[in-house]
């Protein structure tokens, strides 16, 4: 780290936790975020202000005036845009150390297990049950940890899926992937702008605990926010063995 870097991150350097090592551990990191709308914005803002050094975001939508209710990554100059492209230049305005890619598109499987055997850290942010299942086989089939979140109305969860640990669930044995569950979207249902800020900047959170082997993760816990009565629900996961992902020998 040079002069600058060290003034930067000097708040986080204090801490004992953290410190110059665990600075340098955030620096070395490569973080996917797949989705950069609600959830998106704050994990890609406070990874970026952490010095995350290498962000990828995935998002095939453009900004639409709908959007910046809660989407803080984008202005209304950008409507019109690329999400990914306007992540990008926002992210490198607060860091020009981070080096972001940005793309534009729909990963389909092939394409996920490649991008996400390429990264340190995945966060799911996206918006469908489809895309959620396939990041977490993509996970599970590289071992890499896996934050995941989601936000509707006045709901929100979050939890960590860690396949490093053989000990831990991953999303599909929360989720199965054979049962049906109502897809809900934001055009329809609407959502509370502050949810998405709370849940991503705990995914952000999350993400850096486990960039840097700090403290305990979500691992094996689920957090439901009822954020109208603003009240947390803790709800332990375990590992199922008979999950058709994680539940055979690596």
């Amino acid at each position: 780290m040079d002069d600058q870097q060290l003034l930067r991150y000097s708040r986080h350097i204090l801490l004992d936790q953290i410190g110059i090592e665990g600075q340098q551990k955030i620096i070395a990191c490569h973080a996917l975020v797949i989705g950069a709308g609600g959830l998106g914005s704050p994990v890609a803002l406070y990874l970026a202000s952490a010095g995350v050094g290498k962000i990828t975001l995935v998002d095939n939508d453009t900004v639409d005036l709908t959007n910046l209710q809660r989407q803080i990554l984008h202005t209304t100059g950008r409507i019109g845009q690329a999400k990914v492209s306007s992540g990008q230049q926002t992210l490198q305005q607060i860091n020009p150390h981070v080096e972001v890619a940005a793309l534009q598109e729909r990963a389909d499987e092939a394409r996920l297990e490649q991008l996400i055997q390429a990264a340190d850290i995945v966060l799911d942010c996206s918006d469908n049950f489809a895309t959620r299942h396939a990041v977490n086989r993509a996970c599970v089939k590289y071992r890499k940890p896996l934050v995941s979140g989601a936000a509707i109305s006045f709901d929100g969860q979050i939890s960590v899926f860690d396949s490093r640990d053989d000990a831990s669930p991953c999303y599909a044995c929360l989720f199965p992937p054979g049962e049906q569950f109502e897809e809900v979207l934001c055009s329809t249902m609407g959502v509370f702008a502050p949810l998405v800020g709370i849940i991503g900047s705990m995914q952000a959170a999350e993400a850096l605990k486990l960039v840097m082997g700090l403290g305990k993760s979500l691992a094996g816990r689920l957090l439901l926010l009822d954020a109208q009565n603003m009240e947390w629900t803790q709800i332990k996961v375990a590992r199922n063995a008979a999950c058709p992902v994680c539940g055979h020998p690596h």
